[in-house]
């Protein structure tokens, strides 16, 4: 699996059960008891046994199951969802390909959007099967904790959860408790009882000890398997045991201290201090100990270490990789910094250098931040930035970035870059845009980029020399996202320029990304011909770099544009187009997609085919439910059904998962639930929205504030109706003046047609009904050869009377018939105009319309009349230039409300 960082195969080992076990029937009973719930916590502190009977279990589990073992890394998310991936991809191998690559675009879905897709697919598995998450007390990450809730709050019944951890997670416990979905070991549960105490000790560790001996050394430990192993260990080749068991006393931590120390003085001076020198290891290998140590033998060691049945997990079904049970390591490095403390740094640093020459770079980073050894680990990251940068990884470069003083990362302008990087990942510009000024004070410094300086103190240091090659056009494109972030449109478009002359011309991800930014800085200014245009040319760029996934996202962008244009047709085949691209791209299983999906069900709604709408928005919800996109789409959809406060809790939903990013915010969310509470008839928090926007009929405008500025207009017309004052009126007429020239003037029709629409409302409203007429005419004019019909409709009464007025003056009259029958569905009676077709069908038509009410393709259709398809195409236009209707559907249903079939 290509994945946001590589996969360590022994997180994803089933540890192999021991040779000398003691057997547990109660606790596996307990364990395959809990199968039919949710999730299975096994939660006690270090020692009691959790991994082992875990492990034991799962040997003679029925059921398919996948282990990961948790650490610290796992709190930087791209780690954690691959390697979550990596483990379920043991039961099925196509799970979570789709989400990976999702991941990996540039402007990647929310976390939610991508664990609903990774729920979809587990929930089309035939079988159910077991995930255990071992070592869960090493999450800190709110980010991971919460991609856990979601997974069990939502977790399909063929998945059942097992968590093993030493503290309580940060989960829904009691609600899963109350809920009957929650089966819990704890200490009491996993610790020794004396039957199983006194197996352990004269059967699994053969020391055969009287009864009385058992039942001392099983009270000073109350069952706790770490101490008695300890013990145990302590006691073999001892001549005086029950002196050693009478004097063996204290709490659990004392015990630790006291055994290991007993442990590791019966070993001979070499395992000594293998032991302590290893323990700065989370993962063991021979030639890693052999490295670290300056010692040969560390897999025969390691091997020995096992059979003696000493704190020793293996990783690997080879036996190439182990780990120290986490509690002895932990006493294991607290003895080596008391008895050695000089000595863990230069350990470390011996292990950074390892896992560097064996390509593992986060742990040879790791190892070398805690050697303290700052310059090696700035080289490591600057090294490991180009893969990080590719892997989504800004959370870990931010974290190890602000572990290194700040002098040394200051003198590398490749790491300056990658801080920024960071930074503008996590959002925080001011703090990017100091960093790049770092990078780019040293740029200014020499002439020639490729020339290397000292590395001498208080000198410019390079590492990468290729990344620093690239400096200026990678300064410049992260300038560029900068202005854009920050609505600076001209200094955008400067850095993205700037950007593409110094790309090199087959460097299609770098220059399609400037060029996408050149078109979202046109879109901002409401330039959407250019906008258009240039966005296209920058995904054409991506898709040619192999980044098909980010091609179909941008057909949302695309789509939104030609929208605002109010070119409908267009905006369809603009949709229809990434579904082509989409295909095969696991099965559309894709936030891209189901964004389309939810755009086409904006068409679909505005043309009032409201069931094929509804349909389209089922299969986006199929993809990822909690969008940003599919919230609006659906609040949309509620509004047109009439459920006016379903669509504002949508809307309010949809305000808590909006992440502002580089596409323009030309549609805020406050202004949409301004509209619908306009059409609830809540006129004071309309004007309390307004007040907060401090928005006023005499403001400047700008495309970026001309959907606001049009709610204004709205506002001020309900003002007007319920104040009966002229003012309002006046002022709502004069900024549609200067809205609608703004707007023909930028070619978006789309708001042209609404501003016109307003026009007519507001005079009608004040009494002049042949000045309404006017603007009416031209907004049915522009709008009949899309097919808008939500824009009408959903003016709600005052619209129906202006469009009988119209009717009357014979203005678009099959038009307006199409409109005035879906006022006429939504009121229940039939409309005062009742729908009439003045060109009458001819036979050939009528036998042709009979045929579209068939399920029958065109092709069929053709065939059965003995026509070519150009002609059955000749017929189908008439048909719809006479009842004024643009597609079959519309066709059928006017012709079935006509009687004409």
């Amino acid at each position: 699996m290509n994945g946001p960082t590589a996969v360590l195969a022994t997180k994803l080992h089933i540890p192999a059960p021991r040779t000398k076990i003691v057997f547990r029937p109660r606790l596996f009973e307990r364990l395959n008891e809990g199968l039919d719930r949710k999730l299975t916590l096994i939660a006690a502190s270090a020692g009691y046994g959790k991994t082992t009977l875990v492990s034991e279990w799962a040997a003679g589990c029925q059921r398919p199951l996948s282990w990961l073992t948790l650490d610290e890394g796992d709190n930087d998310f791209p780690r954690f969802l691959t390697h979550l991936i990596a483990a379920l991809q043991r039961i099925a191998e196509h799970i979570g390909g789709g989400v990976i690559r999702a991941f990996l675009s540039p402007q990647p879905p929310s976390t939610e959007s991508m664990l609903t897709m990774l729920i979809n697919e587990i929930s089309a598995l035939p079988h159910p099967f077991v995930l255990v998450l071992d070592d869960y007390h090493t999450i800190r990450a709110k980010s991971v904790e919460d991609s856990i809730t979601f997974l069990l709050e939502h977790a399909p019944p063929q998945m059942h959860l097992v968590i093993a951890t030493r503290e309580d997670p940060q989960l829904p416990l009691g609600r899963l408790r109350a809920r009957g979905h929650l089966t819990e070991l704890r200490v009491a549960d996993l610790c020794f009882t004396p039957g199983e105490a006194a197996e352990f000790l004269n059967q699994a560790m053969g020391l055969g000890l009287a009864a009385s001996q058992i039942t001392m050394l099983e009270g000073r430990t109350e069952g706790w398997i770490a101490g008695l192993q300890l013990a145990a260990l302590s006691m073999q080749g001892r001549k005086d045991i029950p002196a050693f068991i009478q004097a063996f006393a204290g709490d659990n931590r004392y015990i630790v201290d006291y055994l290991v120390e007993e442990v590791l003085h019966r070993q001979s001076e070499p395992m000594r201090r293998f032991l302590l020198q290893t323990s700065i290891l989370d993962r063991l290998h021979g030639p890693l100990c052999d490295a670290v140590t300056g010692q040969e033998g560390g897999s025969a060691r390691l091997h020995a270490l096992e059979r003696g049945n000493f704190f020793i997990v293996a990783l690997d079904d080879a036996r190439h990789w182990y780990r120290y049970h986490h509690l002895f390591a932990e006493v294991l490095s607290a003895h080596l910094k008391a008895d050695q403390p000089e000595l863990a740094a230069a350990l470390h640093r011996r292990a950074s250098a390892w896992f560097e020459q064996h390509g593992t770079a986060d742990e040879a980073i790791r190892h070398a931040l805690a050697a303290a050894d700052f310059a090696r680990a700035a080289d490591l990251l600057e090294l490991a930035w180009p893969a990080m940068r590719q892997g989504k990884r800004g959370a870990a470069m931010l974290s190890w970035l602000k572990s290194i003083p700040d002098e040394l990362v200051r003198r590398r302008p490749v790491l300056s870059a990658a801080y920024a990087w960071a930074l503008l990942t996590r959002g925080e510009l001011k703090a990017a845009q100091d960093r790049l000024l770092d990078a780019e004070r040293w740029l200014a410094l020499t002439k020639d980029p490729l020339a290397r300086p000292s590395a001498a103190s208080g000198e410019m240091v390079i590492v990468d020399e290729e990344e620093f090659h690239c400096l200026p056009g990678t300064i410049a494109g992260y300038r560029a996202v900068l202005a854009q972030a920050q609505g600076d449109i001209a200094a955008a478009m400067k850095y993205a320029r700037l950007t593409l002359d110094l790309a090199p011309a087959d460097d299609y991800l770098r220059r399609g990304a400037a060029t996408a930014l050149l078109g979202l800085a046109s879109w901002t200014i409401g330039d959407l011909e250019t906008a258009h245009q240039t966005f296209a040319d920058g995904m054409a760029s991506v898709q040619l770099a192999g980044n098909v996934y980010d091609a179909i996202g941008g057909i949302a962008a695309l789509a939104d544009i030609r929208m605002a244009q109010g070119r409908l047709r267009q905006t369809m085949r603009t949709y229809e187009r990434g579904l082509e691209l989409a295909k095969g791209q696991d099965k559309l299983v894709c936030q891209a997609a189901a964004d389309i999906y939810a755009g086409m069900s904006e068409l679909y709604r505005e043309h009032d085919e409201l069931q094929l709408a509804m349909e389209l928005l089922s299969r986006s919800k199929e993809m990822g439910e909690g969008r940003y996109r599919w919230l609006i789409a659906m609040a949309r959809m509620r509004e047109a059904q009439g459920d006016l406060d379903g669509a504002l809790n949508l809307l309010g939903e949809a305000e808590r998962v909006y992440k502002g990013g580089l596409f323009p915010n030309v549609r805020p969310l406050a202004a949409l639930k301004t509209r619908v509470r306009l059409a609830q008839g809540n006129l004071d928090e309309a004007l309390d929205w307004v007040r907060e926007r401090r928005l006023s009929a005499c403001d400047d405008l700008s495309y970026l504030r001309e959907f606001e500025h049009i709610t204004l207009a709205r506002v001020l017309l309900a003002r007007h109706e319920r104040d009966r004052e002229d003012g309002g009126i006046s002022e709502a007429l004069g900024l549609a003046e200067r809205l609608l020239s703004a707007a023909e003037e930028g070619g978006r029709t789309g708001s042209v047609i609404e501003i016109l629409i307003v026009q007519a409302l507001a005079r009608h409203r004040r009494g002049d009904a042949s000045a309404s007429l006017a603007p009416l005419r031209k907004a049915l004019t522009l709008a009949e050869p899309e097919g808008y019909v939500r824009m009408f409709a959903d003016e709600g009464r005052p619209m129906a009377e202006l469009l009988e007025t119209a009717a009357k003056q014979g203005i678009a009259p099959s038009y307006v018939r199409r409109l005035l029958a879906v006022f006429g569905k939504a009121e229940g009676h039939t409309p005062v105009a009742k729908p009439m077709i003045t060109e009458q069908l001819s036979e050939r038509e009528r036998e042709v319309l009979r045929l579209l009410e068939t399920d029958m393709s065109g092709p069929d259709i053709a065939r059965r009349l003995h026509v070519s398809l150009n002609t059955l195409r000749t017929h189908t236009k008439n048909i719809y230039d006479k009842l004024g209707v643009n597609n079959r559907r519309s066709a059928v249903r006017l012709a079935q409300e006509l009687d004409l079939i």
